[in-house]
């Protein structure tokens, strides 16, 4: 929403493009069949479709707005995602615009009971978390979209029905100019929380909904406090409630604050209330300056899955998959871990570099991954708003202890995301060799900085062997094709063989979306080889 006199996409620092369906010539080939359909061109569908084009997989992107989202919306990205966006070709405005933090602090009544640091140092490439606003967040990647000539971006096309063939999906569109039909061996649901494609696939989330309520408002003001997350628990101005702080780019800032039981949504959302919902909580950190109210909105947490993410030749991608609380942001990078892990699979089935087996561990490995999130955001969910009286009780005494005890203001850390491990997945490999340190089988490769640059930055487009002897790489290579996997050599007594427990036979493999699909203490080409068999369903 947006303050009286002020259009729909009225922003104070962002201005909305605007994009027409295809005319005139665009028109021609509209009902050609494509390879990928994805629907919703909103920071999920966008990834996605770039991690298809990195495998040369053209695609047809369809949305039904004329826009971006408008709104703050999603605005931290964690580390892991931008390693992402920089395996698609979009990272370079992300760090230019975006502020890096690593800290967080937590106060109960006014007063400090925590501050935590994420885990950062100088072999991490990127910072843990960066702030930036949704509309940048979209702005970058369809910039980037449009800059490949492999995806067809189709805007104002609604998808108004879908039907199964018996080689693919034949998808229903309509836009401003007329109704045609498009078949696509392969769709991507990627269309948001109340996703279209899954009710017309008579399909069904299924979880918990919390009951807490929250306004999100951004606001435009000159404020020197450093980009740190703060949460207050129990502030004046909210008594009983929660607030949440976050720095973005262009002096805006983004307020949480907690709605309570005997407050109406309809009324909490006039933007009197709004104004003066703002206004305490700016009091409340001391700041009596001027401000502007740019946008406002709510949301609830809640938890909520499907039961499988494919649907015979349809893949739910981002929240038309899941819904998970805000808390820890998750909700953004849970969704574009979704579409790297699915637009690589599915790139390489294409491709034939794969098995068509390897699509079905989409769903264990990202629903895992989703379960993963519930169990850390339930905990913070009900921290940040108690579901009932006695977790109430137990959260507020809590924060009364930690007034005191150190240790206790530990229970109000919000538990930050971190990239899923897949040790679980049929297509990694366990080790059972003993190592000691180094990323385990299904964890994200543990970065290092060389001398030459960072460790992420020798991997292949494809699988990538670390392997600590050029006898091993060259027995390695020549098993597998050098399209499909390289085999980098690292010094056996360099940092790298120090931080991954290596020595001269020891040897990693790594995914093309850089999780680790085994590990040998002591590696044989054989071993390495059926491992790698293992990881593509071949």
């Amino acid at each position: 929403m947006r303050p009286t006199g002020k259009g729909q996409l009225e922003s104070l620092y962002f201005t909305y493009p605007h994009f027409e369906a295809p005319k005139d010539a665009e028109r021609r080939g509209l009902s050609n069949r494509a390879k990928v359909a994805l629907v919703g061109a909103g920071p999920v569908g966008m990834t996605a479709a770039l991690a298809l084009a990195k495998e040369g997989i053209p695609s047809v992107l369809l949305d039904n707005k004329s826009t971006f989202n408008d709104g703050s919306r999603a605005i931290c990205i964690e580390r892991q995602s931008y390693y992402m966006l920089d395996s698609i070709g979009a990272l370079d405005p992300f760090l230019e615009k975006s502020l890096g933090w690593t800290t967080g602090r937590s106060f109960y009544r006014n007063r400090q009971i925590l501050e935590f640091e994420m885990p950062d140092g100088e072999n991490e490439k990127y910072r843990p978390m960066y702030n930036i606003q949704q509309q940048y967040i979209e702005e970058y990647l369809h910039d980037a979209v449009a800059r490949n000539d492999l995806i067809d971006m189709r805007w104002q096309s609604e998808v108004v029905a879908i039907e199964d063939l018996k080689d693919g999906v034949e998808l229903t569109v309509k836009d401003s100019e007329d109704v045609y039909d498009l078949c696509a061996d392969w769709v991507l649901a990627c269309d948001g929380g109340k996703s279209p494609i899954r009710k017309m696939r008579g399909l069904r989330l299924k979880g918990e909904n919390f009951e807490g309520r929250y306004v999100i408002a951004d606001v435009q003001l000159d404020h020197d406090y450093p980009t740190i997350r703060r949460a207050l628990f129990d502030p004046a101005c909210r008594r009983g409630g929660t607030v949440l702080i976050h720095r973005q780019p262009d002096n805006i800032w983004r307020i949480d604050y907690q709605l309570f039981e005997d407050e109406a949504t309809e009324d909490a959302i006039q933007e009197d209330q709004i104004r003066a919902g703002v206004q305490g909580v700016l009091h409340e950190i001391d700041y009596e300056g001027p401000w502007n109210l740019e946008w406002w909105s709510v949301y609830t947490a809640n938890t909520l899955a499907l039961d499988d993410y494919r649907d015979g030749r349809v893949f739910f991608v981002g929240d038309s998959a899941h819904i998970v609380p805000i808390f820890g942001v998750r909700g953004l990078n849970n969704g574009l871990a979704d579409a790297i892990n699915i637009g690589w699979k599915l790139g390489w089935v294409l491709n034939g570099k794969a098995g068509p087996d390897l699509l079905d561990s989409y769903t264990p490995e990202r629903r895992g991954a989703t379960m993963d999130v519930f169990a850390n955001a339930s905990k913070s969910a009900r921290f940040m708003t108690p579901p009932t009286h006695g977790w109430e009780v137990m959260r507020n005494a809590a924060l009364s202890l930690a007034m005191d005890h150190e240790f206790a203001g530990q229970l109000a850390n919000p538990r930050q995301m971190r990239p899923y491990i897949y040790a679980d997945s049929p297509v990694v490999t366990p080790c059972s060799d003993e190592f000691t340190t180094g990323p385990e089988v299904g964890k994200v490769l543990s970065e290092v900085k060389l001398n030459r640059g960072y460790l992420s930055g020798e991997l292949g487009h494809g699988f990538t062997v670390l392997c600590f002897d050029q006898a091993l790489a060259d027995a390695i290579q020549s098993a597998v094709s050098r399209e499909h996997l390289c085999a980098i050599v690292l010094s056996s007594d360099g940092p790298v063989a120090e931080i991954y427990g290596a020595r001269k036979e020891t040897a990693y493999l790594i995914r093309p979306d850089r999780h680790v699909a085994a590990r040998w203490k002591a590696a044989t080409p054989a071993e390495v080889l059926a491992a790698y068999k293992t990881a593509v369903c071949k």
